[in-house]
């Protein structure tokens, strides 16, 4: 008898154990929780708003702070099992998640939330699309919008909800985007040099021309002579300013500017962020620092 109580009582033990161990993506969820995973930390923030204070409703993001734009992300294991759990899995698509016909042959039955449906898409000089959609405010709140009614879809029980949310985080979105104007528009000067294609839907809604890229594919160092054309572009042109990232080095801005005169700043396409530690305003923080930013530096 002492035995078989013995057994038993070490098997639970263990399940406990495992039960709470781990992090958060790994763990089992409650069979009543309608369980949320994100790809990373852009659409992180847009779902915790839709689903703030939603009862029964966990987000996890699936990605580390470190990890910038996801075009050449490779899915780990521990993110699948992370998927294994989920009722839904929000992108923000456009060709961002490289890996997700991975995670569709995979997890053939796990739901889809695509952020960017039905926002129109921005094209390089090559045709290729710029799925960095979410920089724009605009684009930002169309997001918001997109969450909200398709996660209601997939669980109605919660859809008056998430749309109320999403009404309330738009609000603060539209008058983030008009403090913005405001500021933006009466600036003569909007001629800028970006370091990577973070930023064509940002200029595009605040009217500003980017007339260099340093760095298409961020970690690809310009040639020699892509130094020497950006250098020249910049002595014809006056300009002053050269907007890096924090996600990224920044020397080959620094190499043009020590040749130029001009100043690197940094601007931040929030592309990145602890998910542990984000409010719900970090998006909107975000870009109230890149407003401080572009007025000194064109200022």
């Amino acid at each position: 008898m002492f035995k078989k109580f013995f057994v038993g009582f070490m098997a639970g033990l263990f399940l406990l154990t495992v039960g709470c161990s781990g992090s958060s993506g790994s763990v089992q969820p409650d069979s009543d929780t309608f369980q949320i995973v994100t790809s990373f930390y852009p659409v992180y923030i847009a779902t915790i708003n839709v689903t703030r204070d939603v009862p029964g409703v966990e987000v996890i993001n699936m990605t580390q702070p470190q990890t910038g734009c996801l075009h050449d992300y490779q899915l780990k294991p521990d993110d699948l099992i992370t998927l294994e759990t989920a009722d839904a899995f929000v992108v923000n698509g456009a060709g961002m998640e490289a890996f997700l016909q991975s995670v569709l042959d995979q997890q053939a039955d796990l739901a889809i939330v695509e952020a960017s449906k039905d926002i129109p898409l921005l094209t390089d000089d090559s045709g290729e699309t710029n799925p960095h959609v979410w920089v724009s405010v605009s684009n930002s709140i169309l997001q918001a919008k997109n969450i909200a009614e398709q996660l209601g879809k997939l669980d109605p029980e919660h859809a008056v909800a998430y749309q109320s949310n999403a009404d309330i985080y738009i609000a603060k979105l539209e008058t983030l985007r008009d403090k913005m104007h405001q500021a933006i528009d009466p600036i003569i000067n909007k001629d800028i040099i970006t370091f990577h294609e973070a930023f064509p839907y940002f200029a595009a809604e605040f009217g500003l021309n980017i007339v260099a890229v340093i760095e298409r594919e961020p970690g690809t160092a310009p040639t020699a002579q892509e130094l020497s054309q950006t250098i020249q572009i910049i002595k014809d042109s006056g300009i002053k300013a050269l907007f890096a990232e924090p996600q990224y080095e920044a020397k080959a801005a620094e190499t043009i500017a020590a040749e130029t005169g001009a100043t690197v700043y940094r601007l931040d396409p929030a592309v990145t962020g602890d998910a542990e530690t984000a409010d719900y305003d970090s998006y909107i923080k975000i870009m109230e620092s890149n407003l401080a930013v572009l007025q000194e530096a064109l200022k």
